[in-house]
């Protein structure tokens, strides 16, 4: 499906869209991609090119499944609020309340870990889910606590949530909590916390209350036997000649449910869950949220506490931005070097995958791709593309 001319989108925009991606592909540096634009609860842009697994050459289809990664982030997010909805939690807890290893947490205050100090203030949900509390990210660099990171395993796959939440309790938090926005691994510590409030693992709190809701029939942690051939894959060598990045397997029943980045999806999925968000929590009957707890969650929570933007944390929120609870939240149209609109809010994965929700012009659009090293070309591509085929 194409725009048409009474959408708000221009026809011959959207079908250079999927021209300008088409050419990525007989390129050979896209292996393939599948995406979808909808306004006004209609689909106006349903595009599907390339390869679902360039190796076997077989072709891309609307239900391929994706590793999705950090759009994984968002949808626990939204399962964290949902207990705030129910009163089991309040953003203002500590995390400690219920992850007591954190209790005793020590800040370093420089790059060779060191010195350690207590904290001025204990960690709490909301610095969690808006990633102030204080963690980072060991593929953001190589200071002495992200080099901690990656020698605590805390990317193992063979660990629960809990036991991941209990390493990362063991490091020193590399800023003190609330004072600095820092991409990091908050939202795994979110995941290891929904479980002992819910008394659930997250996959299964997940599949009953979002997931099964609204109808999200291809995203879980492992992609069952009979839907492994459908499985988008990356090409098996970086066309840029760079080190490919390697890929989590979704056929593996694991024990890390990562609440960062552990979903796989479909494009069709991911625009049910959106749409939900769109319409104020609420789909096709079923309400997984409240509208008041949709705005709070896509408004700025960042105020005056600035911004991490050293090193590899340098284009992860551009200046003109905030960040709510969840997700990156633009605040003005200029700044940014994206196109968009104040009040658009958004996230990406790892892998080249992006979504962004435009509340002001009731639009929603997203890019699923595996290729990794490229998302940094594909991802800003795909945005500028949408909105400059936009009419309002």
């Amino acid at each position: 499906m194409a725009a048409n001319e009474t959408s708000g989108f221009c026809p011959e925009r959207t079908e250079h869209l999927v021209r300008v991606f088409q050419r990525e592909v007989d390129k050979q540096r896209l292996p393939g991609a599948v995406a979808l634009v909808s306004q006004h609860g209609q689909v106006v842009l349903n595009m599907c090119v390339g390869h679902q697994d360039p190796q076997m050459g077989t072709p891309m289809a609307m239900d391929s499944i994706f590793r999705i990664y950090s759009m994984t982030k968002p949808i626990v997010s939204v399962a964290v609020m949902q207990l705030l909805e129910r009163g089991q939690l309040l953003l203002s807890d500590p995390v400690d309340k219920y992850l007591p290893a954190f209790a005793h947490t020590m800040v370093a205050l420089a790059d060779d870990g060191t010195p350690l100090q207590p904290v001025q203030a204990q960690p709490t949900v909301q610095d969690l889910l808006r990633h102030t509390a204080g963690f980072t990210y060991e593929i953001l660099g190589d200071d002495a606590i992200q080099a901690q990171y990656a020698q605590a395993g805390l990317a193992s796959r063979d660990q629960s949530n809990a036991q991941s939440a209990h390493a990362l309790a063991q490091i020193p938090y590399r800023t003190q909590p609330g004072s600095i926005w820092q991409y990091s691994r908050a939202t795994d510590v979110l995941g290891a916390l929904l479980e002992v409030v819910s008394g659930q693992p997250l996959g299964d709190y997940l599949q009953q209350h979002i997931l099964g809701p609204l109808g999200m029939v291809d995203t879980a942690f492992v992609v069952p036997p009979h839907k492994h051939h459908r499985i988008a894959e990356p090409f098996a060598h970086d066309p840029d000649g760079g080190t490919q990045m390697p890929m989590i397997d979704l056929r593996q029943n694991v024990p890390l449910q990562s609440g960062g980045g552990g979903l796989g999806s479909t494009v069709l999925d991911y625009a049910r869950f959106l749409q939900c968000l769109q319409s104020g929590g609420t789909l096709d009957g079923v309400r997984i949220l409240g509208p008041a707890t949709v705005r709070m969650m896509t408004a700025d929570h960042l105020g005056d506490i600035p911004v991490n933007r050293t090193g590899r944390s340098r284009d992860l929120l551009p200046p003109g931005h905030g960040f709510g609870l969840g997700f990156a939240v633009r605040l003005q149209e200029g700044l940014g070097n994206q196109l968009g609109s104040a009040g658009m809010y958004y996230w990406s994965g790892v892998s080249g995958t992006v979504f962004f929700v435009d509340p002001a012009k009731d639009f929603f659009a997203i890019l699923l791709t595996q290729a990794p090293n490229q998302r940094t070309v594909y991802r800003p591509l795909f945005r500028n593309l949408v909105y400059a085929a936009l009419l309002d």
